[in-house]
């Protein structure tokens, strides 16, 4: 079986991944496209193996990392019904109350990936609390073809205010200053957007290559916001001209950065998609934007 590198990887491939992962295409319809790239040496098997996330290889801060306090809390779902689990992280040296930050999941609840970005966050010196939108129909299942179907039997408003929820559990944290901002990707993009329309005092918001808010909805914007894009990312970028016209209008303060040449999920270090430079510049940015705005 030929090895794959990912120079094999076209974009169609590509495109063809982020159509499944979006539940644009069901796993028969996935795999009988896919095999259209089968040829030279190329098997679906190996391709499909290739294109899925590696969430075991890639970790960058372990789960018991001696730098952080980082443990599961619940909090209650005011729509979902019971409690949400979330991965709250802290680092061990903090001598003074931490900003926040809510670290939002793609379209397939709280998976390694998400978590490790948690990690990431706190040991940049906020308290970062990552919630699983899951929670109410058991979590995260394990992998994420099963977590985009639990997903998807899941009101995106009700997810909205569970992660609206979490804010308000973060900002009354005995070790928080009250200061919460929020970075999101994908669906965790639209959620970011979403709850900079709904909490007045959000302190930042940091959407990754995430749907826009909806137009009239602009005004209610107060927090600033910095927004992710990938630049071959047509389906997302569509709405970006209409949404920045508005952002301008209603003086909404903002940064917005496109990086070239990269897909959507190209801060996700775990599959092909992930382009190494553009995330660091676009995780140092965020960085950087959550320590001005969150003091």
């Amino acid at each position: 079986m030929k090895k794959i590198k990912k120079e094999d990887i076209s974009q169609e491939i590509l495109d063809l991944y982020d159509d499944y992962a979006h539940n644009k295409l069901d796993r028969r319809k996935f795999i009988e496209r896919l095999s259209i790239y089968a040829v030279g040496g190329l098997t679906v098997p190996s391709l499909l193996s290739f294109i899925s996330p590696k969430y075991k290889e890639n970790i960058q801060v372990l789960a018991n990392d001696p730098r952080l306090d980082s443990k599961f809390i619940t909090y209650k779902s005011p729509k979902g019904g019971g409690e949400i689990k979330g991965l709250l992280s802290v680092p061990i040296e903090a001598e003074t109350k931490l900003p926040g930050v809510i670290v939002v999941h793609e379209n397939r609840g709280l998976n390694p990936y998400i978590e490790d970005v948690g990690r990431i966050t706190a040991l940049e010196g906020f308290i970062s609390l990552a919630p699983d939108a899951l929670s109410p129909l058991g979590g995260y299942p394990g992998n994420d073809d099963d977590g985009r179907a639990m997903q998807k039997k899941r009101n995106q408003q009700e997810m909205l205010e569970d992660f609206i929820a979490a804010y308000e559990y973060l900002k009354v944290h005995p070790k928080c200053n009250g200061k919460v901002g929020v970075v999101g990707f994908c669906f965790g993009g639209w959620i970011s957007n979403m709850m900079a329309v709904k909490i007045p005092n959000l302190s930042a918001a940091v959407p990754f290559y995430g749907r826009q808010a909806a137009i009239e909805d602009v005004p209610k914007i107060k927090a600033p916001l910095m927004l992710q894009y990938a630049e071959l990312d047509k389906r997302v970028n569509a709405g970006w001209p209409e949404y920045e016209k508005a952002l301008k209008e209603n003086n909404v303060k903002y940064q917005a950065f496109i990086y070239p040449n990269v897909n959507h999920g190209f801060h996700n270090n775990t599959t092909p998609r992930f382009d190494k430079k553009a995330a660091d510049i676009a995780w140092s940015r965020t960085i950087t934007f959550f320590k001005e705005n969150l003091k």
